[in-house]
Formats: C-alpha cells, structure tokens, sequence
C-alpha cells in the first residue's frame, strides 16, 4: 500500500504548487495591468458626452396685420425664400398709393422750380408793363393840363386833385409791373428751389417706407429648414414682432459638450472627431470649431489640485455630414481618436 500511495500523494502536492503558481500569475498580471506595464501604445482615445445643439429661430412680421394665408404647417421642410405666410395687404397697398402721389406732385413742383420762369410768363410780364406805361403816360398828360387850366381858371381844383389821385396810382401800377418782370427774369430763388428738393426727398423716403411694410406682408423663410411650431392662424391679427413660426435650421448642426479642465489640453479647434448616437448607433464625422476660454464652473474658494477637475470648458463641435436623424438636445457621444499629446 506504501507503494501506491506515494505516487497519488505526489500528483496531489504538484496540483498544490500549481494551483499556487496560477494564483501568483494572476496576481502578478493585475498588479502590472495597474502599473500601465501592458497598456497599450500611442495616446488614449479621449470620449466626450453631449447634445445636438440645433439652432431654432422665431419668424414674424415687421408689420402688423390681419394673417391671410398660412400655407405650410408644422413638420414641412422649406427652402430659404419659400413663402410662409402673408398679411391682408389692402391697407398698404392704399398707404403706398398715397405715398406715390404726394411724391409725383412734389416732384413736378421741384422740377418747376429747378426750370425757372417760362419764356411766354416773362413775355407776359414784359407786355403787362408796356400796357402800365402807357396808362402812366396818359395819366400824367391828363394831370398836367388839367393843371394849366387850374391856372387860367377854367377848371376847379377838384378836377385836378382827381387827375392828380389817378396819375399816382399810374404810377404804382407801373412800379409793380416793373417789378414783377424782375423777378420772372431772376427765375426762382435758391432757397425756394431747395425747399422744394427737400419736400421731395421727403417724399421719396415715405413712399420708400410704405414699399418696405408691403413688402414686409410676405413672410418668407431665412434659411433651408423644419418648420417646428405654427403659432397663428388666418384670419388672426398679428402685432409687429409676433411670433408666427419657430424654424428649425438645417445647416450648419452643432454639438455642444464640456471638456474637464485635465483634458483641456489635448483639444485644438479644427480636430477631427466622430459623433455618435445613442439610440441607432449612427456615426457622424466632425470637427472642433469652438473650444471656450472660460470655465462653465469655477469652485469659489482657493482653487487647489483636488478641485482643478471641477473646471470644464464648453466645446461646440460642427458635424460635416448631418442628417435628418440629428434631433434638438439629442444626447450623443464624442469620440476624439487622436488627442493632442
């Protein structure tokens, strides 16, 4: 029995010292794993979380109106310059008319000023004068016998203080022909003629102004997008500035994530990274377009070495190849292959 008992004690203490060499193996294998002794070569890819950060706008009128004709509702994809909506435009059609015609007017009365006095105006003038001349001359000969005969006693004094009156308003008569032919020769004054000019740019601006709120009637689309929220109806009276939709921008789609202070470093704008979804499993190529020089979150205190990796920066990341499974605040995972040393 002695014999055969040696050699099953033998194979039962080397199944001892193996199983302790195994143990010692494995042990030595996680303390040189912890060390980085087999950690592999070249930089660690550095991952990031964040959201798509679509941008939205709100589009309205830069008049108020009556809405008249909402076409398109929410979900419709449109172009940049697609019609959206319309306001009655009776109103400012009748304003623009108005304008045109004040400014018609205002520009024949310039044009007037600026050509000066017409030759058959001064030709006018110059007979009115010669008619007053002759008036004048009669009055004064009438005047003067009238006072020979005052003297020889064949008339009254009264005759003569009669043709005297008359002879004077002959006079003036003719003073006021004269002067009224100098001034169609001088034509316009200077100040007159840019008075006018100034009613007439005065003109052109308002009717430029009612122009603009007809044009401002057409509510069309600023960019390529979704139409995400319609919030009028026709019919509605919308006030200037109102909200009628809310514009999902197509391009460019950004992501927004945070870097901790620690991995600052390994980022530059301009590197190429890889967006990721959660739900498909979809991957998007993009790069690093803004990286923030202010921490999101400063500790209040001394900022010590325990706290410096409460620092995170904002980065915004442009996706190059977006498409329409992209969602607003959509979570997504950035992974950067190659950081910077």
């Amino acid at each position: 029995m002695s014999a055969t008992a040696s050699p099953a004690r033998s194979r039962h203490w080397r199944l001892i010292v193996a199983g302790i060499a195994l143990v010692v193996l494995i042990i030595g294998g996680a303390a040189a794993y912890g060390f980085g002794l087999f950690a592999p070569k070249g930089p660690v890819p550095l991952v990031l979380y964040g959201n798509v950060d679509i941008r939205e706008v709100s589009l309205g009128f830069r008049v108020a109106g009556r809405l008249l004709a909402v076409p398109l509702d929410e979900g419709d994809h449109v172009a940049a310059g697609t019609l959206l909506a319309t306001l009655d435009q009776a109103p400012f059609q009748e304003r623009l008319g108005s304008a045109t015609a004040k400014l018609a007017s205002l520009q024949a009365t310039y044009a007037k000023a600026l050509a000066g006095n017409r030759a058959q105006d001064i030709a006018q003038a110059e007979a009115e004068l010669v008619n007053r001349q002759a008036t004048l001359t009669n009055a004064e000969a009438l005047y003067r016998r009238r006072q020979v005969l005052v003297r020889n006693g064949d008339a009254s004094r009264e005759d003569t203080e009669t043709n005297g009156a008359a002879f004077r308003s002959a006079q003036a008569a003719h003073d006021q022909a004269r002067q009224a032919l100098s001034l169609m020769r001088a034509g316009p004054r200077v100040e007159d003629i840019d008075a006018a000019r100034a009613d007439m740019q005065t003109a052109a601006a308002d009717r430029a102004a009612a122009q603009t709120d007809l044009d401002d009637t057409r509510l069309l689309s600023p960019s390529d997008g979704t139409i995400n929220t319609r919030a009028s109806e026709p019919g509605a009276i919308v006030a200037a500035g109102a909200t009628v939709f809310t514009l999902t921008i197509d391009r460019p789609i950004r992501v927004r994530a945070y870097v901790t202070e620690p991995d600052l470093g390994r980022l530059r704008p301009g590197q190429a990274v890889q967006v990721r979804t959660d739900g498909g499993g979809r991957s998007y190529a993009g790069t690093i377009g803004f990286i923030a020089t202010i921490a999101e979150f400063t500790p209040k205190t001394v900022e010590t070495t325990s706290l410096r990796v409460d620092l995170v920066y904002r980065l915004r990341i442009i996706v190059t190849d977006p498409d329409e499974h992209l969602r607003q605040g959509q979570p997504v995972t950035v992974l950067i292959p190659e950081p910077q040393a």
